[in-house]
């Protein structure tokens, strides 16, 4: 009987971000307008890396790379947002979920990693400075972003082969914009206790590893450079200031869905908003204001 009663999923209703039209139509052009800067934006960072040689240095190869990440996973969840709000009746096939599942984790997670590979780049910089060239090396580099996908990859793949063969008997009802696993696995039709507490163990214990090494490296590189004159410790302030509130914006909000023990819808779409829009929109801004030679490279490319 219990078996009778479970049917597949074909698709899933997504409730948005509000029912109001008027308010809709108001949420269309600025999100329309924050995915075309985020894009433009992310873009033009990679290109003006690749392009410029003066910026051929491993902190620009990783920061291309977060450009190119921040791209993707804006691309993940923004579009369909986007196209929704013209929509009156909003779903989202279960095969487009469960992608929408694998790349927003996949790029998260490899975002995350990335972060302290970029970490660990201004360690060797600031701290070992004689040491650079040889330590981050080619080589190195390339196997730091490699690594940064790689788990990216292992987090989401694990994450989805625990949620792909639920069965889905009940309401199909999200009450996002997206489709993430917090949400869909609540439709389940079967006691998911044990397996909500290990993909929030999976996903919360990798934001939370990743952010404490964030930040025990920015403060050992703090500690350092105050043993230093004010002149580097100016510089060294400001590189690290600029890449601790990019770590504070992607990190805060993983960190909050994942282990905070309450959900509480509009402060989760909020949430899911600033980690899914905002965050790769200010992750240009942020490393393209407070950096001299990515401006100086844009001027010599404008001029």
């Amino acid at each position: 009987m219990e078996e009778a009663n479970q049917s597949v999923v074909f698709e899933f209703i997504i409730l948005g971000l509000c029912d109001s039209w008027e308010l809709q139509d108001f949420l269309l052009v600025i999100f329309s307008s924050l995915y075309l800067i985020t894009i433009l934006g992310n873009i033009f960072i990679v290109i003006i890396i690749i392009t410029n040689l003066h910026l051929h240095s491993p902190m620009y190869f990783l920061l291309a790379n977060l450009s190119f990440i921040d791209f993707c996973l804006s691309s993940v969840t923004t579009p369909k947002m986007i196209t929704d709000f013209l929509k009156e009746n909003k779903t989202i096939s279960f095969g487009g979920c469960m992608c929408q599942i694998f790349f927003g984790h996949f790029f998260g997670g490899g975002e995350m990693v990335l972060l302290v590979s970029m970490a660990y780049d201004r360690y060797v910089a600031i701290c070992k400075p004689l040491h650079y060239s040889s330590i981050m090396n080619r080589y190195m580099c390339i196997g730091l972003v490699m690594t940064s996908w790689i788990i990216g990859f292992v987090h989401s793949a694990s994450q989805l082969v625990m949620i792909a063969k639920l069965p889905f008997c009940g309401p199909r009802e999200l009450d996002s914009f997206f489709c993430d696993i917090p949400l869909v696995i609540k439709l389940a039709c079967i006691d998911t206790y044990i397996l909500e507490m290990l993909i929030n163990a999976n996903s919360g214990v990798l934001a939370t590893i990743c952010f404490i090494l964030l930040l025990s490296s920015y403060s050992h590189i703090l500690f350092t450079v105050c043993l230093h004159s004010k002149v580097g410790t100016s510089k060294a302030l400001s590189t690290c200031t600029a890449h601790i509130t990019v770590i504070v914006l992607f990190f805060g909000p993983c960190i909050f869905i994942y282990l905070w023990p309450v959900s509480i819808p509009w402060v989760d779409k909020f949430l899911a908003v600033f980690y899914a829009v905002i965050t790769p929109l200010l992750n240009p801004a942020i490393y393209t204001l407070r950096n001299k030679e990515i401006k100086n490279a844009i001027k010599r490319l404008v001029c």
